[in-house]
Parts: structure tokens; C-alpha cells; sequence
């Protein structure tokens, strides 16, 4: 879909080793980051500053050589004309990081205080939880074990509550990830030995989540700036260590988008390092360290 003016890579001349050819590395001038970071803010509300050149440059390097492109400004041509791989840029510059029961302290507060209220309502309404940039899913399958228990059996109020685990990203092959819920022997590391030997099953070298487990999840692709596609209102919401990467605007409009969609009395979750701001501050109420409820009431 590009152009005849977009200059390619040559092939090697007769003799010359393979490699050698186009070895240099394409200059990431400043228009094209420019170009390149006005996409991913008007696309994703990625806030890219120019201190992020060299991540840029090192993930996209991979992108021109796939498609035979010699020079960054011919990157640019593509991504302006080609939906597809303005998608995939956009995929490739998000960054994919999380491990399991990461940030121990919301799952401590998860167990003790927003799961009492869960059984509780769940008894009269259906229960929504939300993990908002999954990633590749080890956040959504914590909080299914913790629902789960440490025991093999699928507790009384689970087996009868309307209760589903929804986990978003804007990165498809993480998604998919998430629903496969296959992990590494050294990624399910962090996971206690209880909920392990409960909820995961050895798969060669790999770990599967039970059936029990995947069972309460679905994995969507949602980038969180688009319309939401759930109507009702959710009881739990994690969206943690994603928030860090908008500018404030951003993170005021979607932490607003995240109250309005919470259950009174409702929990959200966020990073260790980020903090609500704007209309959100003013309607939650600070229950731990970045834990938030939402008034009863």
C-alpha cells in the first residue's frame, strides 16, 4: 500500500556478505518522531516526550526491515496511508509488563475488605470486575485465584454468582495471551504455592490456568479511549502502570470515564505511582495506598 516513492533497502551486491548492505542504522530524525508521536497521541493518548527517542527508534527499527524500508521518513509515508500498520506501530510502542500478584498490597486489600462485599452482593446482582490493560493477563488471573480460593473446589458463592472477569488491551497478541493463559515456569514464580497447585497445571515446561480459572475471564482488544462497549456498572476496576504513560488531560478524561462506570461503593486499583486527579479525586474516597472507593451512596 505504499508508494512507488518510498525508497527500500538494496539487496547486497554479488560478493558482498550478507548483512552488509543497509547495515547502518536508520536516523530517527525529529520530524518523523514528531510525526510518529503525534499518532500515538491522537490514536492511543500515549504521551511520548523526546527523552523516548531511543525506545522508539529500537522498536521500530525492527518494523522498516520488515517491510524493506531504509529510512524513517518512509516509516512515516506508511503509517499515514496504511491503517494496518498504523495499528501495529501503535502495538509496538505500548509496553507490555506486569507479573503476577504484582503490587501484593491491592491483592491484600482485594482478599480482605472488596471480596466480603463481592459474596455479598453477588447474592442479588451480577458481579463485573475489570482489569483495563491486562497486558498479557497474569493481573486478571491473580484476581481470579483470589476469588477462587486456595483450595481445588470452586467455593458455594462462586459456582452461583453471575460473576465475570472482563480483561482489556490494546495490544492483540497479549489479549490473546490472556486467553490462553499459558505461562512461563519462571513467570508464575511470584504466584503462592496454594494458588498454584490449585489453579495452574503443568503443561511440559509451562503452567496453564485451570479451566475454573479461564472459565471466569473474557479478553478483549479495547483501546480505553474508545467507546466502551459495557453497559452495566462494574464492581472492581484494575487499571494499574498505565495510567503512568497519558499526559494529565488523558488521565483526568479516562479516571473520570472509570467513576462514572463504578458501582456505588465500588473499588479501583491504580498504580504505585500514579494518583487520580480531577473530577475523579473529588468522588472517591481513599481506602489504602492507590486504592479508591466510590461512595455508597
Amino acid at each position: 500500500m505504499t508508494s512507488a516513492s518510498i525508497s527500500r533497502s538494496r539487496p547486497p551486491a554479488t560478493g558482498e556478505p550478507a548483512g552488509a548492505a543497509g547495515a547502518a542504522s536508520p536516523v530517527l530524525g525529529a520530524a518523523e518522531f514528531n510525526a510518529i508521536a503525534a499518532i500515538m497521541q491522537s490514536d492511543a493518548r500515549i504521551h511520548l516526550s523526546e527523552a523516548k527517542t531511543t525506545l522508539v527508534h529500537s522498536r521500530l527499527s525492527r518494523r522498516l526491515r520488515e517491510h524493506g524500508l531504509a529510512e524513517f521518513r518512509d516509516y512515516v509515508r506508511l503509517v499515514q496511508s496504511d491503517a494496518e500498520e498504523r495499528a501495529a506501530m501503535v502495538v509496538a510502542l505500548t509496553t507490555n509488563h506486569t507479573h503476577f500478584f504484582r503490587e501484593s498490597h491491592h491483592f491484600d486489600h482485594f482478599r480482605a475488605t472488596a471480596m466480603p462485599w463481592l459474596q455479598q452482593r453477588a447474592r442479588s446482582a451480577p458481579v463485573r470486575i475489570w482489569s483495563a490493560g491486562c497486558s498479557s493477563g497474569e493481573e486478571v488471573h491473580s484476581i481470579a485465584m483470589c476469588l477462587l480460593g486456595e483450595s481445588r473446589q470452586v467455593p458455594g458463592w462462586l459456582r452461583s454468582a453471575d460473576l465475570r472477569l472482563l480483561a482489556t488491551d490494546i495490544a492483540p497478541h497479549v489479549v490473546e495471551s490472556t486467553s490462553r493463559g499459558i505461562y512461563s515456569a519462571s513467570t508464575v514464580e511470584p504466584v503462592p504455592a496454594s494458588y498454584r497447585d490449585a489453579w495452574m497445571r503443568k503443561m511440559g515446561a509451562d503452567y496453564q490456568m485451570a479451566a475454573e480459572a479461564r472459565a471466569l475471564v473474557t479478553a478483549r482488544v479495547l483501546n480505553l479511549f474508545d467507546p466502551w462497549p459495557m453497559r452495566q456498572s462494574y464492581d472492581v476496576i484494575f487499571c494499574r502502570n498505565v495510567m503512568i504513560y497519558f499526559d494529565d488531560r488523558a488521565k483526568a478524561e479516562l479516571e473520570a470515564r472509570f467513576v462514572e462506570l463504578l458501582a456505588p461503593g465500588g473499588y479501583l486499583y491504580i498504580g504505585h505511582s500514579e494518583r487520580l486527579i480531577g473530577p475523579a479525586a473529588a468522588r472517591m474516597q481513599a481506602c489504602g495506598h492507590t486504592i479508591y472507593q466510590k461512595a455508597a451512596t
